[in-house]
Order: structure tokens, then C-alpha cells, then sequence
């Protein structure tokens, strides 16, 4: 290998391992400013109890719920209807014009605008078939908005299945379908729960979708059924920065939600990496 092929392979290492390294650096930066400036607010009570005296004290518990209710929904929601809509592209559609209309579709919809999807909401679900503002308006408006996310990974993931195990599968006397469920999907089924473990992340932080669809200003009330409206941490969170007057009052409480946001997300990413982990060591046995 001659220096210049060493030094442009130096380069190009060196390039790739400081991009890793930055990222890692602006998240840990994110982080660590939250947990400096909220890891006062965060107590028992604040875990625990309801807010009150304008949100100024109390806690954050309904909006923990919230956020939790919402997020599982949609991906309950999502999960299915994307692997399915990839099947369908990756299995079963043959290659033309409908399938590129569809795939272009998908990839324009990853980039529309949350607020778009939130007025979609706002008109499907709560107007049009009358859910109102509710757990389930914003679960279904959520899981619309993760879909393509979904989509995406379970189809790079159903692609990474090698053809020869469908061709062993279908060889032995298996049906289509039974080579699907039975061989492809299991194996492709850990890459499929990185596209959730994405959606998890982008569904409990977003705000305009729920802003429209699911989401309370102020209530202690707990929810009792789907149809009930909740609070959640990234609206309370808005709230709380535009309160106007209660601004520099609610500024530790803004930055402790928002501290409890990153951790319920961290942790809900954690589950699906541990569910995923266990799967890939059950099928490597």
C-alpha cells in the first residue's frame, strides 16, 4: 500500500471515529445540562404527586402517565400495521409502478412537518370519527407519525434475511405465509424492534401531534379509559416555558420534566434493546 492510499485511509478513519465522538460528545452535553439544572427539581413528591398553584409546585406524575400511555399506544399502533405494510413491499408486491408510488409516498411522509400530522389528527380523529381529545386520538395520531420510521427499518431488516433460507424453507413443502412467519420474520424480527426503538423516541418527545389531539393544559385527574385527555411531559414542558408570568418561577420544574423525559425515553429504549438482545441470543442457541 502505497502512502498516499495509508494516508487517505488514515484520513477517512479518523473522519468516521470523530463524527462518533462528537455526537456522543453534544449528547452527553445534553444531558449533563439537564441533570445540572433539574436534578433539584426531582424528588418523591415530584415523581409522585399532581401539580398545583399553577404548576409552580407539586409534581409531574399525571404527565409521566401520560406520556407513558401515549407512546405505548402508538406503538402497539405502529409496530403491526409497519411490518405488515413491509412484508407486503419486500415479499408479496412484485417490483413497478404501484410498489414506487407506495415507497415513494412512505419516504415523503417521514418528512412532513409534525404539526401537519397533529391537524390530521385534530381532523380524522377527534372531529370526523369523534374520539375527541383523548389517549386514543393522540396514540393513533403518534403511531401515523412513526409509521414510515417502521416501515423502513422492517424492510431494511426482512432484506438482510438471506434468500437462501426461504428458498430451504419453500423447498421442504412450506407454504409462502409459513416461510414468512415461521423463517423470515423471526429472523428479521431484532432489526425490526431497532425501527421501534427509533419510533419510541420521536413519539414520547414530540408535541405538536399531541398539542391537538391528546393533550391538557392542567388536570389531576388520572385517566380511566382511551378516551380520556391526559397531560404529557413534552406539553407540559411547553406550558411551562410560555406560562408567561410563571416563567423564572417554573424554570427548575422545566428542566426536571424535562430530565424525566429523557430518562422515561432512555428507558423505554433500554426494554426494547434488552427484548431485542434476548431474541438475537435465542435464535443464536
Amino acid at each position: 500500500m502505497t502512502f498516499a492510499r495509508r494516508l487517505k485511509e488514515s484520513i477517512a478513519v479518523n473522519t468516521i471515529r470523530f463524527s462518533a465522538l462528537f455526537l456522543a460528545l453534544i449528547m452527553a452535553i445534553i444531558i449533563l445540562f439537564l441533570a445540572v439544572n433539574g436534578i433539584g427539581a426531582i424528588s418523591w413528591d415530584f415523581l409522585t404527586q399532581s401539580p398545583r398553584e399553577a404548576m409552580t409546585k407539586g409534581g409531574i406524575f399525571p404527565a409521566i402517565l401520560g406520556t407513558f400511555y401515549l407512546t405505548a399506544g402508538a406503538i402497539i399502533v405502529a409496530f403491526p400495521l409497519g411490518v405488515a405494510t413491509a412484508i407486503f413491499l419486500q415479499e408479496y408486491a412484485l417490483e413497478g409502478r404501484i410498489v414506487r408510488i407506495i415507497r415513494f409516498g412512505v419516504n415523503n411522509l417521514a418528512g412532513v412537518p409534525s404539526v401537519v400530522f397533529g391537524l390530521f389528527g385534530l381532523a380524522v380523529f377527534v372531529v370526523f370519527m369523534k374520539f375527541g381529545s383523548s389517549i386514543l386520538s393522540g396514540s393513533l395520531t403518534l403511531a401515523f407519525l412513526i409509521l414510515p420510521v417502521l416501515i423502513g427499518a422492517a424492510e431494511e431488516a426482512l432484506k438482510s434475511v438471506p434468500q437462501t433460507y426461504r428458498e430451504a424453507s419453500l423447498a421442504l413443502g412450506a407454504t409462502k405465509w409459513q416461510t414468512i412467519s415461521r423463517v423470515v420474520l423471526p429472523a428479521a424480527l431484532p432489526g425490526m424492534l431497532t425501527g421501534s426503538i427509533l419510533g419510541i423516541g420521536r413519539a414520547a418527545g414530540e408535541t405538536a401531534p399531541i398539542m391537538f389531539t391528546a393533550a391538557a393544559f392542567f388536570t389531576t385527574k388520572l385517566p380511566k379509559s382511551i378516551f380520556d385527555e391526559v397531560m404529557a411531559l413534552p406539553y407540559h414542558i411547553y406550558v411551562l416555558a410560555t406560562a408567561g408570568t410563571h416563567i423564572e418561577q417554573t424554570r427548575p420544574i422545566q428542566y426536571g420534566t424535562a430530565l424525566v423525559l429523557i430518562i422515561l425515553v432512555l428507558g423505554l429504549n433500554g426494554l426494547a434493546i434488552i427484548i431485542r438482545t434476548r431474541i438475537r441470543r435465542r435464535q443464536h442457541r
